[in-house]
């Protein structure tokens, strides 16, 4: 699995126009990619800030989601639109969110286009989260989480 938050900052006025193309990519990566898991977009609480939860069935559904057409093909629209992007590669809590790991493997062989993005978008699975993983796959996922006495909720 490959899971980010997007962290988007639209530029002043351009948020109607924002929500239309995600949308659309809402709409055709559902539609056309098969390893997506989740592709949601969400508004912040400052006016033109947004978040997208992206999450692939692994890192080379992602570079594919990068180089689909109908994601280059909204690259014009969304730089008009668009003031920063910035990506943070996440980890799911197991037992706590019904997505894996974050596995962050580049694909076997890759096109020239997923190569680069797979350089310009610096995934890595983070040291911190070893440890925690570890310690969830040895108690079932119930690491640090109460346990609910029979009969109340």
């Amino acid at each position: 699995m490959a899971t980010l938050l997007a962290h988007i900052r639209v530029r002043p006025g351009a948020e109607k126009r924002f929500e239309q193309i995600a949308r659309e990519l809402h709409d055709a990566t559902h539609a056309c990619e098969p390893d997506v898991r989740r592709y949601e977009y969400w508004r912040g609480a400052e006016p033109g800030t947004y978040y997208a939860l992206e999450s692939f069935g692994d890192f080379a559904g992602f570079l594919a989601h990068e180089a689909s057409p109908h994601h280059l093909g909204a690259l014009p629209a969304l730089r008009e639109v668009l003031q920063d992007v910035r990506l943070e590669w996440v980890d799911p809590v197991v037992g706590a969110s019904p997505l894996t790991p974050t596995d962050l493997s580049p694909p076997s062989d890759p096109t020239d286009l997923q190569e680069a993005y797979s350089e310009r978008h610096g995934a890595k699975v983070q040291d911190w989260w070893l440890p925690l993983r570890t310690a969830a796959a040895a108690d079932g996922g119930q690491a640090g989480s109460p346990r609910r006495e029979q009969g109340r909720g």
